[in-house]
């Protein structure tokens, strides 16, 4: 199912899932489901047995209808992680130092604004006297069951969906804050984050999964310490049309199931609507070259991210 959050034409918020050019209303389908996605992921077992026991559904409002919103506006809590090792030697070489060691250790992750969250088409503000505004092209991993100590053999089971996500940076305020102490990205990060235009549920990209071995794997990267739960998945960012780059999912070194083990590690416990950032493909941001790919972003860019069996995620910086 590719589940959304939208605005009704009586300018309600609803839950619902998309069929072919339309979406439906999961609480006009059935007043057993919930109008809200935090709910429906609490309990998403229940509720997708209803939806199944339901038969065919016709769309209750053409996709122009509405409006779709962040598929899940209040996630519980916000990790993004950098699983890629392209993006770590790319962004180290533009800011001066090497990929430490440690970063082929343990997957490294900070927490982001849970509460700055942008859906698609939104207007994304523009930080006061940012001159090196960014994009950064990912996908997240949205947790479904609450959980600690979780071993990344098991992580699978802790999943409940996958959207896109473009982790929007201010390059120069996260470079000024960077001579302080370590303590994270801080304000460089803290104003935007979009995720949509769905929350894909796991059983849908089961058909992306893929294996890696050392003869397919970028030669210049250090093969991944485990085969675990990867997608051959294109992803792709355009700025006004343009496009930026083509990366795919299945080159990320650190994988989900790594990452959902790390977070969870000394009885950390998950909750179902936490939601855990892949980490920026490789080239799937503007600071990978310094800006000579392209100029800083500017008011009025049209930044669009797409990653393959989940949609186009749209935003312009206003």
């Amino acid at each position: 199912m590719k589940l959304v959050t939208f605005k009704n034409t009586k300018n309600k918020v609803r839950i619902g899932w998309l069929q072919a050019d339309g979406v439906v209303d999961m609480n006009l389908a059935s007043k057993k489901l919930p109008t809200d996605m935090l709910k429906f992921i609490d309990n998403h077992e229940k509720y997708r047995a209803i939806i199944d026991g339901l038969g065919e559904v016709i769309a209750h409002f053409a996709l122009d209808e509405v409006q779709l919103l962040a598929p899940l506006p209040n996630p519980r809590g916000f990790r993004d992680f950098i699983g890629f090792e392209q993006h770590m030697l790319n962004a180290s070489k533009t800011f001066g130092h090497a990929v430490a060691e440690i970063w082929y250790q343990i997957p490294i992750f900070y927490f982001t604004n849970h509460q700055a969250i942008y859906g698609p088409d939104a207007d994304i503000p523009k930080p006061t006297a940012e001159t090196r505004m960014d994009m950064e092209l990912e996908m997240v991993a949205v947790i479904g069951k609450k959980g600690a100590n979780i071993k990344a053999a098991d992580a699978e089971e802790y999943i409940f969906g996958y959207t896109i996500f473009n982790d929007w940076s201010a390059r120069y305020l996260q470079k000024f804050e960077s001579a302080g102490p370590p303590l994270g990205p801080h304000k460089g990060k803290d104003f935007a984050n979009s995720i949509g235009p769905c929350i894909v549920t796991k059983d849908e990209m089961e058909q992306y999964r893929c294996t890696i071995t050392p003869d397919t794997f970028p030669s210049h990267l250090r093969f991944p310490k485990n085969n675990l739960q990867r997608f051959d998945l294109k992803m792709t960012a355009k700025i006004n049309g343009k496009t930026i780059t083509e990366g795919n999912a299945n080159t990320v070194f650190w994988a989900f199931p790594e990452q959902i083990q790390r977070a969870s590690e000394n009885s950390v416990t998950l909750n179902p609507g936490d939601m855990l950032g892949s980490g920026t493909v490789g080239w799937g941001s503007l600071v990978e070259t310094n800006f000579t790919n392209h100029r800083p972003l500017e008011v009025g860019d049209i930044v669009e991210m797409e990653i393959e069996g989940i949609g186009v995620l749209r935003n312009k910086l206003v």
